[in-house]
């Protein structure tokens, strides 16, 4: 388990790494993290627990601490005060753009985050097609990502993901600039991959439809300073339409309560 400690007096963060140890993959314990000095926190006092196996998505307006929290959990940055455990060494991490590497096939993107598992070449590519077809990107993997849609470079992307082998997979809006067809696709493969793989995935959105198609437990946050206000579990089979009455029901609800948030923040 890989631990970020910051202390409140001294307002620096220190890495370090511990063994794997039963309890939940993720724990985040009174993270306060500010950028100014002069100016209000982006995070203030957010305590965080997600279990394994777990789907979780964080929920809120624009500039509420939701990607902050999530680079955090990514170790890409320190917590001003407070603790972030996760249960990996290195979680993987999955962006709103691909940010495939352009001059290498889409197998050799995901071969790429292959080679610091210490794999010979043969296993890379056999590794690399193995993670494609479970994506179901099965055949394409000699194609450059300028020669796929949108939604197949996302789908290299999420392999690429897979290829480090990590039990938790965090997502920033990986699906935001997709169409909708092309993302409730996408969100049909990501449950698939969830659900076989046994991860423990937490999940950044803006789109509160998106949250309860995906998720088994939705977080509200609070606009700046950024605070856990409410959270949903969502009692609902998989797999689930986007468009069904359950979800719907309670999107409603989330949305009702995310606009009175956004409403309390302005005054």
């Amino acid at each position: 388990m890989s631990t970020v400690t910051a202390s409140t007096s001294s307002g620096a963060g220190g890495l370090r790494s511990v063994g794997a140890e039963a309890g939940p993959s993720v724990r985040v314990q009174g993270v306060c993290q500010s950028f100014d000095r002069m100016g209000p926190p982006v995070l203030d006092g957010v305590d965080l627990t997600v279990a394994p196996g777990e789907f979780l998505c964080l929920l809120g307006a624009s500039g509420c601490g939701k990607s902050t929290l999530l680079n955090l959990l990514a170790g890409l940055a320190e917590p001003t005060a407070g603790t972030v455990d996760v249960a990996a060494d290195r979680p993987s991490l999955m962006f709103q753009e691909p940010a495939l590497l352009p001059w290498l096939t889409a197998g050799g993107n995901v071969e790429l985050a292959l080679k610091p598992r210490g794999m010979r070449r043969a296993q890379r590519r056999e590794e690399s097609a193995r993670l494609l077809r479970l994506v179901n990107l099965e055949g394409q993997s000699g194609k450059r990502p300028h020669e796929l849609s949108g939604g197949m470079r996302q789908r290299v992307a999420l392999a690429r993901a897979l290829a480090q082998d990590s039990p938790v997979l965090l997502m920033d809006e990986p699906f935001a600039a997709l169409d909708a067809i092309t993302r409730d696709v996408l969100h049909e493969e990501l449950v698939r991959v969830w659900s076989t793989q046994r991860l423990t995935v937490v999940f950044v959105t803006h789109n509160v439809r998106e949250a309860v198609r995906l998720a088994q437990r939705v977080v509200l946050m609070s606009s700046r300073p950024g605070r856990i206000v409410r959270e949903w579990a969502v009692e609902l089979s998989q797999p689930r339409a986007i468009e069904s009455p359950g979800v719907g029901a309670l999107a409603t609800e989330i949305t009702t309560e995310l606009h009175r948030e956004i409403s309390r923040h302005a005054r």
